[in-house]
């Protein structure tokens, strides 16, 4: 016996996939954007939208869910650390002085993430508010070859790395949702 649960997806047109393509949101009909900086801005909206998808209609309780011990990396943990990471990010392109951390000391993004629907809400706020930031300050500067701030990173090596990190915490986020309830991933 096992408690872990059943696997499920509500897709129907194929069962091992997360929704059926005409309800995905990143599902686009037609040829990719032309150019380099389209794709890569369209590959990240892709990768942020997944990670939205994974905590899709999960309690609090659920989100929080801490995977395999010693690990304190949970659902919540994940939109926590990547509001942090967008944030560290517009510090590595700075001129100015470093923004503080969001939740204080390392590791706190996921150490601290509480079943608690304010923080969810906080979390997602914060997700969002970090990420147009972000946005923002690359979008002042298209050419990709440009270096920025006091750590001369390109603006395509920081678009690259945004990608990475996102696709590296989806795949995290497939796994915590199966374990969650049973949700399977694409």
């Amino acid at each position: 016996m096992t408690d872990a649960p059943a696997r499920w997806t509500q897709a129907t047109v194929h069962p091992d996939m997360w929704t059926d393509p005409d309800d995905d949101p990143r599902n686009n009909e037609g040829p990719g954007p032309d150019g380099e900086l389209p794709t890569l801005k369209d590959v990240l909206r892709d990768y942020r939208l997944t990670l939205l998808m994974k905590c899709e209609g999960l309690t609090p309780e659920q989100l929080a869910r801490r995977s395999v011990p010693p690990s304190t990396m949970s659902l919540l943990g994940l939109v926590r650390h990547l509001a942090e990471d967008e944030r560290d990010w517009r510090n590595w392109i700075t001129d100015g002085e470093p923004l503080p951390k969001l939740y204080g000391r390392r590791d706190a993004d996921f150490d601290d993430a509480v079943g608690e629907q304010a923080m969810v809400e906080a979390a997602y706020a914060d997700l969002k508010r970090e990420q147009e930031a972000t946005d923002a300050v690359l979008d002042a500067h298209p050419d990709l070859g440009e270096r920025l701030g006091r750590e001369n990173v390109a603006v395509r090596e920081l678009l690259v790395h945004r990608i990475e990190e996102y696709a590296r915490h989806c795949g995290h986020a497939d796994l915590l949702r199966e374990c969650v309830d049973g949700r399977v991933g694409q």
